[in-house]
């Protein structure tokens, strides 16, 4: 297979460096996913969806034979933070920053694009996926729900993570668990505004939220990734109207729960509104839970594992299995039905993933690139015996 050129590479750079002067968040992503869109199609790639499960993007590359499908998956979306770095291609929207590195996964599966539509695969087809929405957990059960994405359901799926607590050069390829499940919960307790002067005459959430401050983070337990890891965190909270006159009678949290298994995350769910449901029965308040950014624990596949720790090593990198993220990522979803596996790829020191000072570095295009598309052929390649 060719390799990415020095002007394929200069291309990419400046394209992730454009992606990045442009972010969008989660469900917003219109103008990414117009301009991925027609890069793909300057490619001369044929087949190009779009609108999957928001503003999804699927480009196919299809072999000169049927056979499995392969799926290449990167995120659009970008984050609600203030970029605080300075370099050239800092944000142009305030409170809105590439600084997860979707913009550089996005230039990584471009890349690939480069590369599968110069010498498409002998068999099969390659599906490249431009996600919405990962950020919230929402934009992959969202494009598997879209009924389009019947036609392309994958066989194997791959995807990688640039991550910056591993040395440049390194990746990990995690056996078993790559990411954690985790769901977001929103508290909201009602109760009865009243006149300061006389708090007595409502019926106030304030001791039931202080209850719950101290009560939801000791359910937390275990070290993580131990089987018997358990987190909540205390996201946010908010008690009554922002005046001197007014007792309060609404208050909300947002709490984030995460464990290392699925039916782990739905027994502490069940705790955590059990506790709430408590705090607001002793204070005679309604309670509303509301469930959001719901993330399945991401599972590494044994052979699809295999095969992108091979694509890995192709390209130069020492590979080792490493720890899961304690963060959640939405790709897990994709494991659901197809061979998958996800790839941490080292970024060296720096800020870490979500800082206001965070950038993706430039130099992991090419390996990022050249080893999704050496996991797609090799992926096909397993599949003819």
């Amino acid at each position: 297979m060719d390799d990415l050129t020095t002007d394929d590479l200069d291309a990419l750079v400046a394209l992730r460096r454009d992606l990045h002067r442009h972010p969008e968040v989660s469900g917003a992503e219109v103008e990414t996913a117009a301009r991925v869109t027609s890069e793909l199609r300057a490619l001369g790639i044929r087949e190009v969806h779009t609108g999957l499960g928001g503003h999804g993007v699927a480009a196919v590359i299809q072999g000169r034979s049927s056979g499995p499908t392969v799926l290449l998956r990167c995120e659009l979306d970008a984050l609600p933070i203030q970029e605080a770095g300075a370099p050239d291609w800092v944000s142009t929207r305030p409170g809105t920053a590439h600084l997860c590195g979707h913009d550089g996964h996005m230039a990584c599966l471009f890349g690939a694009a480069r590369l599968l539509s110069r010498q498409p695969p002998p068999r099969g087809r390659v599906i490249l996926l431009f996600q919405p929405a990962e950020e919230i957990g929402t934009g992959a059960i969202a494009v598997c729900s879209d009924p389009r994405f019947e036609a392309l359901k994958p066989d194997w799926a791959f995807a990688l993570h640039n991550l910056p607590d591993i040395p440049r050069g390194q990746a990990h390829v995690p056996q078993g668990l790559v990411s954690a499940p985790s769901v977001g919960l929103l508290l909201q307790l009602s109760g009865l505004e009243a006149h300061a002067s006389t708090p007595e005459a409502g019926r106030s959430p304030a001791p039931a939220v202080a209850q719950l401050m101290d009560a939801l983070p000791a359910l937390s337990h275990g070290t993580f990734p131990a089987p018997d890891f358990k987190l909540v965190t205390l996201c946010h909270a908010a008690l009554g109207t922002p005046a001197f006159g007014i007792a309060p009678g609404q208050a909300e949290m947002r709490v984030t729960c995460r464990t290392t298994s699925d039916a782990d995350l739905e027994g502490l769910v069940q705790d955590v509104q059990a506790l709430a449901q408590d705090a607001a029965s002793r204070q005679g308040l309604d309670l509303k839970v509301t469930h959001q950014d719901p993330f399945l624990a991401g599972i590494n596949d044994p052979k699809a594992a295999a095969i992108l720790t091979e694509a890995a090593q192709d390209v130069g990198l020492s590979v080792s299995s490493g720890t899961p993220l304690r963060a959640s990522e939405d790709f897990g979803r994709f494991g659901h039905g197809a061979r998958a596996a996800m790839l941490l790829l080292g970024a060296g020191p720096g800020p870490m993933l979500h800082h206001p000072e965070y950038d993706f570095d430039d130099g992991l295009i090419a390996p990022g690139a050249t080893l999704l598309a050496n996991g797609a052929r090799l992926a096909l390649a397993a599949q003819k015996s």
